[in-house]
C-alpha cells in the first residue's frame, strides 16, 4: 500500500479522502493540481506532504516553456510553499529543491528529479530506523494507543509511529493497537485500515475513549507522530494529541513521539511560535456529505501543541532522546540531519 508514485513527469496519489470505502488513485501533471491535492488532503501526513511537494517541483520544472527559468521556479515553489502552514517537512523539502536549481533547465530537471527521489528514499530509511528505535517496547501481550495516521499512508513506507508495529508483526510478536478515530477527518480510521490490512490486531476507538483505556490499565504506551518539533522539544501534532499526553501523564503511561529529524524546526523557540492551521468548518459540521449540526460557528484547528514536559522521549532515526533543548542541540551538534 503506497500513497505516492512518481513516473516520468506524472505524480500518482492515493486519494485519502476516499478511504477506506474506496481505493482511488489520481494522477497529477501540473503544479496547481499537486498544490490542490495537498490543500484538499488527498495526500496528508508531514513526510508525504514533503515528498509530494518535491515531486511537484519537478513537475513544475518540466512544464517550463520560456522566460527566466529561476524566476519561474520561484513561483512554482511559492505556490507549493503556501499549501499547508504547519507541517515543516513541506518547507524543508522545498528548500532542498530550491538550492539545486540552476540556469540550465535540462540539468535542473535532472537534478530536481534525483533530489525528489532521494528525499523519498531517505524517508523510508528514517521510518525503518525509528521503527527499530521503538521496536523493543512492542512485546507479546503489550497494547498501544495511537492517534491520527503516522503510517504508510502518511509517509513513503512503514510510517513513523507505526513502523515498530510493522517490524514487530514481521517478527511474530503478538500485541494490540488501539487507534483513535481522530475527529474530524478520521485519519485514525486510516491507521486502523492499514494496520488491519497488514494483519495487525487493531481496534478503533473514539477520541474520548482513550483516557478510559489508560484508567483501566490497558495501555502499555502511547505512540504518536508529529508535524513539527520546536527547539525546546514542544511538539505539534494532529489536534487531540495534547489531551492524550495529559491523560498519559496522569495515569503513568509512557508517551513517545516518533520524530524524524526533518520535522525539527530549530528556528522556533517553542510550540507557541508555530503557526496552527485552521481548517474549514464543514469538516466538523459534516461527515461523508451529511450534516451533523445546524450550528455554523466552529473552531477547527488542525493541530495542537504538546509541551515537552509531557513527552517521555522523542524517537528519532538516531535513537531516543529527551524532549529538551539540550538534547536536541546535542543531536544536531553531531550533524544528525
Amino acid at each position: 500500500m503506497r500513497a505516492i508514485n512518481y513516473d516520468d513527469g506524472q505524480l500518482t496519489l492515493l486519494d485519502q479522502t476516499k478511504l477506506p470505502t474506496e481505493t482511488v488513485y489520481k494522477t497529477y501533471e501540473s503544479v496547481e493540481e499537486v498544490a490542490r491535492a495537498i490543500e484538499e488532503m488527498v495526500v496528508r501526513g508531514a513526510p508525504a506532504i514533503g515528498i509530494t511537494a518535491a515531486y511537484g517541483t519537478v513537475i513544475g520544472a518540466r512544464k517550463f516553456v520560456s522566460g527566466d527559468f529561476k524566476v519561474y521556479m520561484q513561483k512554482v515553489i511559492k505556490r507549493l510553499w503556501h499549501t499547508r502552514p504547519t507541517a515543516v517537512n513541506l518547507h524543508w523539502a522545498l528548500e532542498r529543491m530550491e538550492q539545486i536549481i540552476t540556469d540550465d533547465v535540462d540539468d535542473s530537471i535532472q537534478l530536481l528529479e534525483q533530489e525528489a527521489r532521494l528525499i523519498e528514499a531517505e524517508d523510508t530509511d528514517i521510518n525503518l530506523a525509528i521503527g527499530n528505535t521503538l521496536k523493543h517496547l512492542v512485546q507479546d501481550k503489550t497494547a498501544f494507543l495511537i492517534h491520527c495516521n503516522p503510517g504508510r499512508l502518511a509517509t513513503s513506507d512503514y510510517g513513523t509511529a507505526t513502523a515498530p508495529f510493522y517490524l514487530a508483526h514481521e517478527a511474530g510478536v503478538k500485541f494490540k493497537v488501539y487507534s483513535d478515530e481522530t475527529r474530524p477527518r478520521l485519519q485514525g480510521a486510516l491507521t486502523a485500515y492499514e494496520l488491519s490490512d497488514a494483519g495487525i490486531d487493531v481496534t478503533v476507538i473514539t477520541d474520548s475513549t482513550a483516557a478510559t483505556l489508560m484508567q483501566q490499565g490497558k495501555i502499555t504506551a502511547v505512540f504518536v507522530g508529529c508535524d513539527r518539533v520546536a527547539a525546546n522539544g514542544d511538539v505539534v501534532n494532529k489536534i487531540g494529541t495534547l489531551p492524550l499526553a495529559i491523560a498519559a501523564q496522569y495515569y503513568g503511561v509512557p508517551f513517545y513521539v516518533a520524530a524524524p529529524t526533518p520535522t525539527f524546526d530549530l528556528k522556533v523557540a517553542n510550540g507557541a511560535d508555530i503557526p496552527i492551521e485552521e481548517r474549514h468548518a464543514s469538516e466538523v459540521t459534516h461527515l461523508a456529505g451529511q450534516s451533523l449540526t445546524s450550528v455554523q460557528s466552529v473552531y477547527n484547528p488542525a493541530f495542537d501543541v504538546t509541551p515537552h514536559e509531557l513527552i517521555t522521549a522523542l524517537a528519532t532515526e538516531h535513537g531516543l532522546i529527551e524532549a529538551s533543548q539540550e538534547a536536541i542541540e546535542e543531536l544536531f551538534r553531531k550533524g544528525e540531519r
